[in-house]
């Protein structure tokens, strides 16, 4: 029967453990080899760009604000009074 050759090019578990227990703790350090730098790369927070880009903000209108408050304003008002909009529609809570 042909083996995959896919399947034969996999290392079994018992060979990774042996791998790893012969391996040196403290190998040499190559002094030529550039060191990682995350800024240097623009990595500005502390996840990659890739994975989570850094959020920005646009300035808002006076109109914006407005709008914003009146939304807050009325849900405020709404809980003040004991009502509830949870569904989308004002009932007693």
């Amino acid at each position: 029967m042909n083996e995959d050759p896919a399947r034969a090019s996999l290392v079994s578990d018992e060979e990774l453990t042996a791998l790893a227990l012969s391996a040196d703790p403290h190998p040499p350090i190559d002094l030529s080899v550039a060191p990682w730098h995350p800024t240097a790369d623009g990595l500005v927070g502390l996840l990659p760009e890739w994975y989570m880009p850094t959020p920005y903000g646009a300035r808002r209108g006076g109109a914006t604000k407005f709008a914003i408050g009146v939304v807050v304003a009325g849900f405020v008002l709404i809980n003040a009074l004991g009502l509830c909009i949870t569904y989308g529609y004002i009932s007693l809570a």
